[in-house]
C-alpha cells in the first residue's frame, strides 16, 4: 500500500472541495480549505519526502475563466518535481504530451475516454498512441446509482452507462498503466469511505489501483489495508494537516509502509 499525495486546483489555487458540489456554471465549489501555497510548494514537499505517484488535478473547465490560472499551477507542480506526480483535468491526446514534456510521471483521463455516457474506444487508441499505455493512468471516478458504482464525467457531473466491476479494469487493463479511483460522494467530506467499492477493487488483481475519497483518519486507513489486501494505494485530501485536518501527513505514510 502507497500514500498518494495530492493537489487540487481550483480557480487558480490549491483547495480541498467536496467533490459532488463541483459546478462548472459559475464555477462554484463547497471549499473545506483554500490554501494560501501554490502548486509548487506542495509538489517540493511531497518530493522532498519521496512520495511519488501524487496526482495533481486541475477542476477547471478548459472553457472556464480560471483555467489557464488553474494549468499555470499545474504546471508549475510538475516542474517543481518532474517525475513524482501525475496529472488531470481536461486530457486528451493532444495535450498530454505537454504534461509530461513539463514533468508528469502520467497523464490522467476520464471524460475524454468516457463520452455519451460510454467507452470511446477511438479516443482511447489515439491516447494510447499518442504518449503509450505506459503513461496513462484512467480515471474511473464513480458515484453510486440504483445500487451500483458507475463512471461519473465532467468533473464528475455526469453519470455514464458503465459500471466499476472486475471485468471493466480487466477490459481496460490494456490501455495504462494504474487506475484512480474517486469515492465522488464521499470526496472532502472526511466522513468514511466506500467500503462496498474497495471490496470491487480487491477483486481485481492487475494494475496497481489508487483510492480517494472520504479517508478521515488513521482507523479508516488501517480498514483499507486490511479490505484492500494491503495492495490498494490511499489517497488523503481534507483530513491531512496541511490542507487543515488533523491527521498528520508524516503519520499516513507510516502506516502505509508498515
Amino acid at each position: 500500500m502507497e500514500f498518494r499525495p495530492c493537489i487540487d486546483i481550483h480557480n487558480g489555487r490549491v483547495k480541498q472541495i467536496v467533490g459532488g458540489s463541483l459546478k462548472d456554471k459559475g464555477d462554484e465549489a463547497f471549499e473545506n480549505f483554500v490554501s494560501d501555497r501554490d502548486a509548487a510548494y506542495y509538489a517540493l514537499m511531497y518530493r522532498d519526502m519521496g512520495l511519488k505517484g501524487g496526482h495533481v488535478i486541475m477542476l477547471n473547465a478548459a472553457s472556464s475563466e480560471y483555467y489557464e490560472a488553474t494549468k499555470t499551477q499545474a504546471l508549475s507542480a510538475l516542474k517543481a518535481a518532474p517525475g513524482f506526480l501525475q496529472v488531470g483535468g481536461g486530457i486528451n491526446d493532444e495535450n498530454a504530451e505537454q504534461f509530461l514534456d513539463a514533468g508528469a510521471s502520467h497523464v490522467i483521463v476520464t471524460s475524454f475516454v468516457f463520452r455519451d455516457g460510454k467507452i470511446d474506444y477511438d479516443n482511447l487508441e489515439l491516447l494510447k498512441k499518442a504518449v503509450g499505455s505506459k503513461r496513462i493512468v484512467l480515471d474511473l471516478s464513480c458515484r453510486k446509482k440504483d445500487g451500483r458504482y458507475m463512471v461519473v464525467t465532467d468533473r464528475w457531473q455526469r453519470f455514464t452507462d458503465v459500471e466499476v466491476e472486475v471485468t471493466l479494469f480487466e477490459e481496460l487493463g490494456a490501455f495504462c498503466d494504474e487506475f484512480l479511483i474517486h469515492g465522488v460522494d464521499c470526496e472532502g467530506k472526511s466522513s468514511g469511505f466506500e467500503e462496498d467499492l474497495i471490496r470491487i477493487l480487491a477483486s481485481y488483481k492487475g494494475h496497481e489501483v489508487t483510492y480517494a475519497g472520504g479517508i478521515a483518519d488513521e482507523a479508516a486507513i488501517l480498514r483499507l489495508k486490511e479490505l484492500g489486501d494491503d495492495r490498494i494505494n490511499v489517497t488523503v485530501g481534507s483530513a491531512l494537516d496541511i490542507f487543515g485536518g488533523k491527521l498528520l501527513i508524516e503519520r499516513v505514510k507510516e502506516i502505509c509502509i508498515q
